[in-house]
């Protein structure tokens, strides 16, 4: 009587390595989707908390008006907040530093007067097509457009 050989045969387990590659080609595009419109959730997210917080700011400091940057949203232009001991007041850090979830945020202040009357804000993704695919735009309007393609601009289609 042959002596039964216990484990796998070669093409068991090639088998089985062909089937793993096969779910993980379905399953590594979805995952880098859902990635993106995480990120492109978070900027808009992001977007819409610097709207408030530009609000907030302009009723807290009316002789300044808008800020002057993002850095100040996330101190106040104090440091540190009043009543707290951290330096965040309006936005988190990882915003005001102008890079946050895959994206770069840009804050551009009209400073031609004083107060402060108007402001734009953009953000775009790092890599186009790996951090996100589309890019925003907001301004003291606090409506949110958006470009498939390119930076978005105030001609843009704004977000429903």
């Amino acid at each position: 009587m042959r002596k039964r050989q216990k484990g796998f045969s070669l093409i068991e387990l090639l088998i089985v390595v062909a089937i793993i590659l096969i779910i993980a080609a379905i399953a590594i595009p979805n995952l880098l989707r859902a990635r993106i419109q995480a990120n492109e959730a978070s900027a808009v997210a992001s977007i819409h908390a610097v709207n408030t917080s530009e609000i907030a700011f302009s009723s807290a400091y009316p002789l300044v008006g808008f800020s002057a940057s993002l850095a100040a949203l996330g101190d106040g232009g104090i440091s540190p907040c009043p009543g707290t001991a951290t330096a965040s007041c309006y936005v988190d850090s990882a915003l005001a530093s102008g890079t946050k979830s895959g994206y770069a945020f840009t804050y551009a202040p009209d400073l031609a007067s004083t107060p402060t009357p108007r402001y734009t804000l953009h953000a775009d993704p790092l890599t186009r097509g790996v951090s996100g695919q589309r890019s925003f735009y907001s301004s003291d309007g606090n409506i949110t457009r958006y470009n498939p393609s390119v930076a978005a601009t105030s001609t843009d289609a704004p977000l429903q």
